[in-house]
């Protein structure tokens, strides 16, 4: 049984409703680039957080090939997000090397019991819990 989100009773910016009736909960190119420009990643030489350099969706596309991963579900720039994600917080970590990189974008894009829109949702729900505006009519 599919079930309605419980966010579509929230209020919400004319310009964020604008942006969620022509893309959905779905990173376009400029929602997705403003979430990698907050992304970060601890220099373990520093002990600082410093911005990651992000993989493009050229770059994406080529990990992914090389790799032999063909993603099932994927809208837009949702995909290009993940990577980026996954390079700021899990790179080199629980994600040791590229080919595993490669797994955990095929992993979240094509995850059965994920709704439609996951990895938005879930962006969305950290900038919120952090306190983090979002332009909205920047990224329509």
């Amino acid at each position: 049984m599919k079930r309605e989100s419980l966010d579509m009773y929230d209020d919400r910016p004319r310009e964020m409703t604008a942006y969620l009736r022509n893309y959905g909960w779905h990173f376009n190119k400029k929602l997705c680039e403003f979430a990698i420009s907050k992304m970060k990643r601890l220099n373990p030489s520093t002990g600082k957080k410093e911005r990651i350099e992000p993989l493009t969706r050229d770059i994406v596309d080529e990990i992914l090939s090389k790799y032999n991963i063909k993603l099932n579900n994927n809208i837009l720039y949702d995909y290009v997000y993940v990577a980026n994600m996954c390079k700021a917080d899990l790179y080199k970590s629980s994600v040791p090397d590229e080919q595993h990189l490669a797994l955990y974008i095929k992993d979240t894009i094509d995850d059965i019991d994920a709704p439609d829109g996951t990895a938005m949702r879930r962006w969305y729900a950290t900038m919120i819990a952090g306190g983090e505006p979002i332009e909205w009519d920047d990224v329509l």
